[in-house]
């Protein structure tokens, strides 16, 4: 699906939302909650993505769920003095798609003498959530100091952020489960809170000229 359609979907979807609700409660309070529905829709409705970047989109995540594994296995590899090629095949092999073959094509470049700064670093560049695995085993390559703690912190600050990334999610889907019920309450709140009070001081107003 194009850019163009995706965005004319989600127009139409947010009109057809705000016009209901501005026929269910009619007049001018239902035209302007209408209103403020169509635009709160079209704010919060995903933009739609064609099927190349979903399919981007799906593996990128689950890179992102393998990455705390696959940093603690390479560790325990290269801990135990296996060189880095090897230590890239056996993990690859280990956790699967998408992430394993990635380390599995790595590993055949280092057996055949390939620099492993540069392949590190291309990794990091097609996989934006690789990128702190590839500037960490980088590092240690060129430093020569052993991967296993880096490896082993990027593993539990990974494991922290997708908590927190968990939790904002949850936190998101309890107001939006709830802003749909404050907008039908809004007319109601309206016109039994503000238009009395509006018109006893119109009224008032009105009287004392």
């Amino acid at each position: 699906m194009s850019g163009g359609s995706g965005r004319a979907q989600r127009v139409a979807l947010a009109a057809a939302g705000g016009l209901g609700a501005a026929v269910a409660l009619g007049g001018a309070v239902g035209a302007a909650a209408g209103a403020l529905l169509a635009v709160v829709l079209y704010r919060w409705l995903p933009r739609a993505r064609s099927p190349d970047e979903r399919q981007a989109a799906l593996e990128e995540e689950q890179l992102t769920r393998q990455l705390p594994l696959t940093a603690e296995l390479l560790a325990a590899c290269l801990g135990s003095a296996a060189s880095p090629a090897v230590a890239l095949a056996a993990v690859g092999r280990s956790v699967g798609v998408p992430m394993g073959p990635r380390l599995v094509a790595i590993a055949a470049e280092l057996a055949l003498g390939a620099p492993p700064e540069v392949c590190w670093t291309r990794l990091g560049e097609e996989h934006p959530t690789l990128a702190p695995l590839a500037r960490c085993l980088v590092r240690t390559s060129l430093s020569g100091a052993p991967a296993t703690g880096p490896l082993i912190g990027l593993a539990h600050g990974r494991r922290t952020a997708a908590a927190r990334t968990a939790h904002a999610r949850v936190r998101r889907a309890g107001v939006l489960a709830t802003a749909p019920l404050g907008l039908c309450f809004l007319p109601a709140f309206v016109l039994i809170s503000v238009v009395p009070v509006v018109i006893g001081l119109t009224t008032r107003f009105a009287q004392d000229m």
